[in-house]
């Protein structure tokens, strides 16, 4: 749905119940209600292609979903229904936004707001979408701001003793994300002044420290440099160019975050899994980090202070410098 971010999903509830009125009973059910990391109410309406019912009604039926939902789902409500069905909803919820330190008060209040402005999204799944679904879907997104409205057809291909699924989006019209994208994503262009600022108003001279010791280290190495977009956070990329090639290592938040981008080390050497470990295990060597085996796909982060230390700095960049290394001798 988002091929420059991704989309990740937290499942707060199936067939969740929706009033139509303030304090009324409840008069639909949401098949699925997720949240996405931007903290978007994601409404998901699933239907079989044989359900005459998904060319006309299921339209009004969710356009009703996100009407009454904006007005009548306190956020509250849904907190608790999600916490009260998981044993650690912080862990879900730090693994949403992959990192440790997260305020699930302020996720909640993101939640509450996006509601509030009408930010959410609706979905149709189905088997096979028709055509005038399709065009209704892709009107619908080019004329609702903000919210969105997209249909995922998922075909299934048998044969040979397997089963295939096949998604496909539809809806994301040219002109519908030309739209979103100028109207929800309004961006920063960060560089190396405005980066050490703010991350040393926030963070505190010795993190900032760091980070340019990170960045120094990067310069003499000849990385190439790629300062992020962020509209409230700034970050930079050191990259590996090699062979025409580019290669992801780590990123610098200015909320004082060391991210490892595993998730984007899809290219060998570290697109072999037994690469990506060797990683994590040099990671787990140095003191006070431990990246759990499992986010070997994902960006895992670490607090820039750790950094601060002298002796930590050192054995992280040189695992970096064998990260290196590796690239150029692959």
């Amino acid at each position: 749905m988002d091929h420059s971010r991704p989309r990740r999903w937290l499942l707060i509830s199936r067939e969740r119940g929706l009033p139509s009125e303030e304090g009324g009973g409840l008069r639909w059910s949401v098949d699925h209600l997720f949240l996405d990391q931007d903290a978007v109410p994601t409404i998901v309406e699933v239907k079989r292609s044989t359900d005459t019912r998904i060319r006309r009604e299921v339209v009004g039926q969710m356009l009703d979903y996100a009407a009454n939902a904006v007005l009548y789902w306190p956020v509250e409500t849904l907190r608790a229904q999600f916490e009260a069905g998981c044993e650690e909803p912080g862990q879900e919820i730090a693994d949403l936004l992959e990192s440790s330190e997260v305020d699930p008060g302020e996720f909640w209040q993101k939640v509450k707001t996006n509601l509030q402005a009408g930010r959410v999204r609706l979905v149709f799944v189905a088997d096979e979408v028709p055509s005038d679904l399709r065009r209704v879907v892709e009107f619908l997104n080019q004329q609702m701001d903000p919210a969105e409205v997209l249909a995922v057809e998922i075909k299934q291909y048998a044969g040979q003793g397997m089963k295939t699924l096949v998604p496909r989006v539809v809806g994301q019209t040219a002109e519908a994300q030309r739209k979103k994208t100028s109207s929800t994503r309004e961006t920063r262009q960060w560089d190396e002044p405005s980066f050490f600022r703010d991350l040393e108003e926030r963070r505190g001279r010795n993190e900032a420290e760091a980070a340019n010791r990170i960045l120094g280290w990067a310069k003499a190495r000849g990385l190439r440099i790629w300062w992020g977009q962020g509209k409230q956070d700034g970050s930079f990329f050191p990259l590996v160019d090699h062979q025409g090639v580019t290669h992801w290592l780590v990123s610098v938040w200015t909320y004082g975050r060391v991210e490892v981008q595993f998730q984007q080390m899809g290219k060998p050497p570290f697109g072999e899994e037994a690469k990506r470990l060797e990683l994590l295990r040099r990671l787990n060597e140095i003191q006070s980090i431990d990246i759990p085996a499992d986010k070997i796909r994902k960006r895992p982060s670490i607090p820039l202070r750790l950094l601060e230390d002298e002796a930590v700095m050192e054995q992280f960049l040189n695992t970096f410098d064998w990260v290196i290394q590796q690239i150029k001798n692959s």
